[in-house]
Formats: C-alpha cells, sequence, structure tokens
C-alpha cells in the first residue's frame, strides 16, 4: 500500500469510513456524489478504482447482493518516527528509541519525521514548546519557509529568509533575535514545517 494519501483521497477515504460508521452501512456511489459534491460518477469510480489499486479501500458482496465499499483501516500505518528534540541555539537531540508518533494520513509519508518542540523562539507562529511538529526531509525552501536550519551543526526551528549575500534565520517572538548566517558559517536545511499538533493533556 502506498503511504501518504492525498488530501482529496483521504477526503473520500474519510467520507466513506465516517457514512459507513454512521449509517451502519457504506454509501452507494449516488451517496458519495452527492456528499462530496462530484458532478458524476464517474469521478466517484475513478477514485474508488485508484484506491483499490493503492489498497486503501475494496468492494465486496455487501448489502442486497450490490458491490460494497469498506475502508482497510487496519492497513493504514498513519504513524511517523518521532527522531528528536529541537531547541533554538542547541544541537538537536537525537531519541535513542525512537518513538512512532500518530498523525492525519495526509502526512504519513516515507519523507516526513517528527521532532518534539523545546523552547519559545517560535511561539507566535503557533508553534509552542512541547509542541509536535511534522517535517518534510528537504536540502531547499522557499522564502517564509518554517525550516529545521543546521548552522554551525546547531540546530533551530525558524524562518528562512535568503538575502543576495547572506542568510536571516527569523523567530517568531520579540525576545528572540535574527540569526544571520554568511559565507564563513556551515548552513544546511534538515527539512521544511508541514504541520504541528499539541497534547492539551500534558502537564
Amino acid at each position: 500500500m502506498q503511504l501518504g494519501l492525498s488530501p482529496k483521497k483521504q477526503r473520500f477515504v474519510d467520507f466513506i469510513r465516517d457514512f459507513t460508521n454512521e449509517k451502519e452501512r457504506p454509501p452507494t456511489f449516488v451517496e458519495i456524489m452527492d456528499g462530496l459534491q462530484f458532478r458524476s460518477l464517474g469521478t466517484v469510480n475513478w477514485y474508488v478504482q485508484e484506491l483499490e489499486k493503492e489498497g486503501v479501500i475494496c468492494r465486496e458482496k455487501g448489502y442486497n447482493g450490490k458491490r460494497a465499499l469498506s475502508v482497510f483501516e487496519k492497513q493504514m500505518n498513519n504513524t511517523l518516527p518521532l527522531l528528536g528534540l529541537i531547541a533554538a541555539g542547541h544541537p538537536l537531540e537525537v531519541f535513542e528509541n525512537t518513538d512512532q508518533i500518530e498523525v492525519p494520513p495526509s502526512y504519513a509519508d516515507s519523507s516526513n519525521y517528527v521532532l518534539r518542540v523545546n523552547g519559545e523562539s517560535m511561539k507566535d507562529d503557533g508553534i509552542l514548546d512541547g509542541d509536535h511538529i511534522i517535517i518534510r526531509k528537504t536540502e531547499t525552501a522557499n522564502t517564509g519557509d518554517t525550516i529545521v536550519a543546521y548552522v554551525n551543526d546547531e540546530a533551530t526551528l525558524k524562518q528562512y529568509f535568503p538575502k543576495e549575500n547572506h542568510i536571516e534565520l527569523h523567530p517568531k517572538n520579540l525576545i528572540f533575535k535574527t540569526i544571520k548566517v554568511d559565507y564563513k558559517d556551515d548552513f544546511r536545511i534538515g527539512g521544511i514545517v508541514l504541520a504541528v499538533f499539541r497534547n492539551y493533556g500534558r502537564k
């Protein structure tokens, strides 16, 4: 099975699962078309065929002898590795034992991983101390992206602003200073922040 469904495919799967849980039966193609506001049954059929190929849903004998849809929940591995702890101005603390963190299915891609945030340098961007962030591995980024940056082997979480002769890494907290990276520094990008989530029950 392919991990990491596109948002549109995930929306399709979520509709089937939610409908089945609520109605105690799978939806018909017409109900899917109406529920997702598709213009034709052909669109529904395309999604079904594509998701069957990916091993996410199947059609089996259902009510009144019709072909019913079901979602292979147990086959959907919606977890990512929690690799470590990131804080401003300190080396990335890599966890010795890698835990698996449950994430929304659309983020469960092999190129993604999770870090836990330590510190308040990005709090005005909604990233708080203790939050978990989903990172996409990449060595490039666009202006304004929030990135995992390595500067002289120290990891930090900042907004990325490349300039003509240097790079600026901006915090989102007024008490922290912008980091200026020039040609003398060893700099690389470890990934781009895709999402942030938190456990409201933590102390």
